[in-house]
């Protein structure tokens, strides 16, 4: 292994000091001079073991390593942190009062750091009031444009906004300027203050119940005829609907229509029950509340089943999905409402508005006209201003926080980013380089945990973290210049130049799935067979129509099981044990080996320690200082009751068992006195997709987002089902783990399933048996099959854009 600064790297960097080295503008920076770096000594947040680095500024430094090496840990969890936490501190006591509190990161040194500006992979919420052009200025800065130029006029900027409720406002005078002195004033009689449709509430969609799918009439209340995720009659539930007069043990059909509609419609009601004050609601606004208030992207896999199954969703007829009111969509520039303007492909309205002409809010269309053109600069000139942001992709959503950015003039920024080529086709990773060039170039530090070998080939500085993940990651394995990683003995190194083979030969197909006349967002009646009982591999440029396809007219067929790029959902309290439903066999083991309840085995039920309630740790409240986590003295971390340690299964007790890694756990419950199939099962699958570093009861909060989606991957893959649907598998996974994720894909084939993947890794295309590859473009400019057949033929046929990158990149 390559330790910290190869000798090679310091004495380049060395040398390029005494000799006056230049910044990539020629200003003369040196970028070993201490004012010129950003030096962490002693980090040790997550995995990190005393990690020390010297990071040049004004430069672009690209973070590599296995995933789970500890890149996030560095760059996120202490360079970053920090930089936030000293931000806030330069605030009164008193506002810092409503901000969140940030502990410092563990680390001795932190020195040289600038306003950070985090640009990651977090989904844009699970507000389904969220599009693309409220999660940006765009849409504020058309509301703004309408107020002002729209016939008839109608009102202020919210008129035009579907999340503020329509009033009137009659009597209200509006002045026109003109020179800064008043020209005239006009009383306008029908001013409205708010556009949201009313019959949808500014939703696009009204929501019809399926009773059936509520309650089994058969049932009463107490055998659980109520078939609502989260409805249990055994606790305090059951005593509300007792207290609201509701018959617990007759069957619900048997119910009279009274009673039928307090248990399904009741307003909020408020009752005493046991002496305590409690609110009952029905079930069918408590449903509207709780579930149908947030995006279907981010609900728990259950809850997100019965929505489907229980809740048909309607384009509202009032407003024909607008969800603006009449008023708002009788406004007009040039013909056009805005409801027309945010349903227009995003390169169509640039040009839209680059053909108004109005002097009178000039510096209004010049900033709508930039924030447009940003989307098209950065490969989301595909989108419209109406889509929901839960529905944007992680890469997508990243790229959309980045346009806030791309205009500023801030410079002396340290931006950092969280692996910007996710979800971008070879095609598009070029232009991706060029915008994180941009930044670096106006004189700012730009820091990108990546993967991917033609975002690493930009850097100017690489650190490479390593050598293995977890417990064998933490430490620098290299640091200095591209060339140098290339010839270090790293992981990364021996990769970097990877390239994969087209197979000689392929699976022949046992069938085929046949989608017939496709045609959800941008594709065009689109007819494809997909293959049956081989690897398929669906790809394009990003916004081709890919994901409508697949996820539009494959997904939701009987037997299919999709894994998707949806968030994993996990407090602090949740870890691969409980997250995978490996914790359940666990518990019941030890349970049986020793005569007592499986409750005890859990730090969230019967056996937490009671000092920390299961949490390893005490939190203590400061105030506006950061909150101070301490490792419980009386459980000292291992978060269960003292007599619970006490009972063990092979000679482990609950605790030790957690706190093995998941390869440790599949030797010891795969034999001996421990021997229990069903995790045995579970830790083999996540062994599979590459996890066996992780320890079974770490957090999910601490780890990466490679890891998570292998998590999810692990789980998923315990549903029955005969054809499986993967959408970008590769997202996190370092060059040295595709290899394995080839090997498990190809063992799901071989096991008798099909094989559906979505994904722009060249190494995965050229490993498929048959490739479905959409454009030409994106948008209006895709929603085409261009090519269907096996690698060699897309290679041998380079009629796409596809069959371009795959060409070069098997060296063809």
């Amino acid at each position: 292994m390559s330790r910290g600064k190869t000798t090679e790297a310091k004495a380049t960097q060395a040398g390029a000091t005494q000799a006056g080295a230049t910044d990539s503008q020629g200003t003369g920076v040196h970028v070993a001079d201490s004012h010129d770096l950003i030096r962490v000594h002693g980090a040790r947040e997550n995995n990190l073991k005393d990690v020390s680095v010297d990071i040049p500024k004004r430069r672009l430094t690209v973070f590599t390593g296995v995933s789970g090496s500890g890149k996030s840990s560095l760059v996120f969890g202490t360079i970053a942190a920090d930089s936030q936490r000293m931000i806030n501190e330069t605030y009164s006591a008193f506002v810092q009062g409503f901000m969140p509190s940030l502990a410092r990161p563990d680390v001795d040194l932190l020195e040289g750091l600038t306003t950070a500006i985090i640009v990651d992979q977090e989904r844009m919420g699970a507000n389904p009031r969220s599009t693309v052009g409220t999660a940006t200025d765009a849409n504020a800065m058309l509301r703004i444009l309408f107020s002002r130029l729209g016939k008839p006029y109608v009102g202020p900027p919210t008129a035009f906004s579907f999340n503020v409720p329509t009033r009137k406002a009659s009597g209200v005078m509006s002045t026109e300027k003109a020179g800064g002195r008043v020209e005239k004033a006009v009383v306008q009689n029908q001013v409205y203050l708010g556009g949201m449709c009313a019959r949808c509430e500014g939703m696009g969609a009204v929501s019809d119940f399926d009773l059936t799918a509520l309650y089994d009439e058969s049932k009463s209340l107490r055998d659980g005829g109520l078939t609502v995720p989260g409805y249990s009659m055994d606790g305090w539930y059951g005593r509300l609907f007792e207290g609201m007069g509701l018959p617990m043990d007759k069957p619900i059909g048997s119910f009279t229509k009274k009673q039928l509609e307090t248990m399904l419609y009741a307003e909020p009601t408020k009752i005493k029950v046991e002496g305590v004050n409690l609110t009952f609601e029905g079930v069918i606004p408590k449903i509207q509340k709780s579930m149908l208030s947030k995006d279907v992207e981010a609900m728990q896999p259950h809850v997100r089943r019965f929505v489907e199954r229980a809740i048909t969703f309607q384009t509202c007829p009032e407003c024909e999905g607008t969800r603006l009111s009449a008023e708002a969509r009788s406004s007009k520039i040039k013909g056009k409402n805005i409801a027309d303007l945010c349903t227009m492909q995003i390169s169509d309205l640039a040009q839209w508005v680059r053909e108004l002409e109005e002097p009178s809010v000039a510096p209004l269309v010049a900033g709508l006209q930039h924030a447009l053109d940003s989307f098209t600069e950065i490969g989301l000139g595909y989108l419209s201003l109406d889509r929901p942001a839960g529905t944007l992709s992680g890469g997508e959503a990243q790229r959309t926080k980045m346009i806030r950015h791309l205009g500023s003039s801030l410079t002396d920024v340290t931006y950092v980013f969280d692996e910007p080529t996710i979800g971008l086709h070879p095609h598009d990773i070029e232009r991706m380089n060029q915008l994180l060039l941009q930044l670096r170039d106006k004189g700012n530090t730009v820091l990108v945990v990546e993967h991917k070998p033609e975002t690493i080939a930009i850097a100017d500085h690489v650190v490479d973290l390593g050598p293995g993940a977890g417990r064998a990651g933490g430490a620098v394995c290299f640091e200095g210049t591209v060339d140098g990683l290339r010839g270090s003995d790293t992981t990364t190194g021996h990769h970097l130049d990877d390239r994969a083979h087209l197979k000689e030969s392929v699976r022949e197909r046992t069938g085929v799935m046949e989608v017939r006349g496709a045609s959800t967002h941008n594709l065009r009646d689109v007819d494809v067979d997909i293959p049956l009982g081989v690897l398929c591999v669906v790809t394009g440029v990003a916004g081709s129509g890919k994901s409508s396809l697949i996820h539009g007219s494959v997904a939701k067929r009987d037997g299919v099981v999709v894994i998707d790029q949806a968030a994993i959902k996990g407090s602090r309290r949740s870890n691969p044990a409980t997250y995978t439903g490996l914790l359940e066999p666990i518990r019941k083991a030890f349970a049986k080996a020793n005569g007592v309840k499986p409750a005890l085995f859990s730090s969230n039920s019967e056996g937490a320690c009671p000092s920390c309630n299961g949490a390893g740790v005490i939190f203590t409240e400061l105030g506006v200082m950061a909150t101070v986590e301490s490792t419980c003295e009386e459980c000292e971390g291992r978060r269960f009751q003292a007599a619970v340690l006490e009972y063990t299964l092979g000679g482990k007790n609950i605790a030790e068992v957690l706190a093995m890694s998941v390869t440790e756990a599949e030797s010891f419950f795969g034999s001996g006195d421990a021997k229990t199939p069903a995790a045995h099962t579970v830790l083999d699958r996540l062994v599979d997709v590459g996890l066996g570093y992780l320890s079974l009861g770490q957090p999910l909060t601490t780890l990466s987002g490679g890891e998570r989606q292998r998590l999810k991957l692990a789980a998923q893959m315990s549903e029955k089902g005969d054809v499986y649907v993967l959408d970008e598998p590769t997202t996190g996974l370092h060059l040295a783990d595709v290899e394995n994720l080839l090997g498990l894909l190809d063992r799901l084939v071989e096991s008798g399933k099909s094989v559906i993947v979505i994904e722009h890794h060249q190494a995965v295309m050229a490993h498929a048996d048959w490739i479905v590859d959409l454009g030409p473009g994106a948008g209006h400019d895709g929603g085409r099959v261009v090519f269907e057949g096996t690698p060699a033929d897309l290679v041998a046929d380079r009629s796409t854009l596809t069959g371009e990158h795959l060409a070069l990149y098997v060296g063809a």
